[in-house]
């Protein structure tokens, strides 16, 4: 009988989607612990058995860089294994993504903030609403889900972010994200790198 949600961390994250095809999402957090462990979202993750922390990254993770020249889309899918959230504070982001990191990197296209630090500042997110929307996007809803309800504030991440969400998973090229941003309204400096 496969692992469910939260019985063994060192297991990947198995969930059922709607068609009850078995779908596996390996969620990661390279840990850098340079935020209040009580409002950190990735100790929380953790603590709930809902990613696993590592150490080191592996060549074929997805690995959420807020910086990347690529976007992520629904096809990039079949390019990893797993997904690496790295838990770091937003004032040193600058010198963390400045580093070799192994893995395959993308960013999320814009998307609102629904944590109550950063609340609807755009692309400023937690590592969970990063995860949640990374794997969204991938189409595991039920795992986005369950990743955003470990936290009172995880529905209004949703509920701001819904329509761009469910655009983004439809979106086949980086041109794609560019014209839905412009439909949103979301131009200049959002998607310049788009």
């Amino acid at each position: 009988m496969p692992e469910v949600a939260g019985s063994n961390p060192a297991v990947p994250i198995i969930f059922l989607s709607k068609s009850n095809s078995c779908v596996i999402m390996n969620i990661q957090i390279l840990m850098l612990k340079q935020d209040d462990p009580k409002k950190c979202t990735a100790e929380k993750l953790v603590k709930f058995g809902l990613a696993k922390p590592v150490k080191q990254i592996s060549s074929r993770a997805l690995v959420l860089d807020p910086f990347s020249k690529k976007t992520l889309l629904k096809s990039d899918k079949k390019l990893f294994s797993s997904i690496v959230g790295i838990d770091c504070s937003w004032n040193l982001t600058n010198t963390i993504f400045n580093k070799k990191l192994s893995g395959i990197r993308r960013k999320l296209p814009p998307l609102l903030a629904g944590n109550p630090v950063n609340y609807s500042k755009l692309n400023k997110l937690t590592t969970v609403e990063a995860l949640a929307a990374a794997v969204y996007i991938m189409g595991d809803f039920t795992l986005a889900s369950s990743l955003l309800d470990k936290f009172k504030w995880g529905h209004m991440f949703y509920a701001l972010n819904k329509n761009l969400l469910n655009d983004y998973c439809k979106a086949e090229s980086e041109s794609n994200i560019f014209e839905i941003c412009g439909e949103y309204g979301l131009s200049g400096s959002a998607v310049a790198d788009i």
